[in-house]
């Protein structure tokens, strides 16, 4: 049984030298939460955002002397795909994770700053960008900084 998710791959190889448009590559694939799938594989779930986010990517690597080609796909077996989803939610849930506890200890520091409530609203933002198989623990970040928030008005 295939897998039901459709999938944009990148295939990519750049450069050694110099090292800094390699970097930047690595972080913006970083910041897109791809799934690393091999050594200059990467893969994400296939909807206009991502085509597009990835498009961009790989004209980044061509201008800096590299290769880049896209492709989309599915996956040949339900259990592999179910597998890299769960590798992805994972990623994602830690960061969830983290997020909760940030704004749990910044519960405990009285009286809450308005600076921790609008960075901890940033991570959550940032990390629902690239979170294509939301998690359990994405609906309790989102309580603990709401927690959080209300908690700062009453005080």
């Amino acid at each position: 049984m295939a897998g039901s998710v459709e999938w944009l791959l990148l295939a990519y190889r750049m450069p050694r030298e110099p090292s800094t448009p390699r970097i930047a590559v690595w972080r913006k694939l970083g910041a897109l939460g791809v799934a690393k799938l091999g050594d200059g594989l990467v893969g994400l779930p296939a909807d206009a955002r991502s085509r597009e986010q990835l498009e961009w990517v790989a004209d980044e690597v061509v201008e800096a002397g590299g290769e880049a080609t896209l492709w989309t796909g599915r996956l040949m077996s339900a259990s592999a795909e179910r597998a890299l989803v769960e590798r992805m939610a994972e990623s994602i849930a830690a960061e969830y994770r983290a997020v909760t506890a940030s704004a749990e200890e910044a519960g405990q520091v009285v009286p809450v700053r308005a600076q921790t409530v609008a960075r901890l609203r940033r991570e959550l933002r940032r990390i629902a960008r690239r979170d294509y198989f939301p998690p359990p623990e994405a609906e309790q970040a989102r309580r603990a900084v709401e927690a959080l928030i209300t908690e700062a008005a009453l005080r």
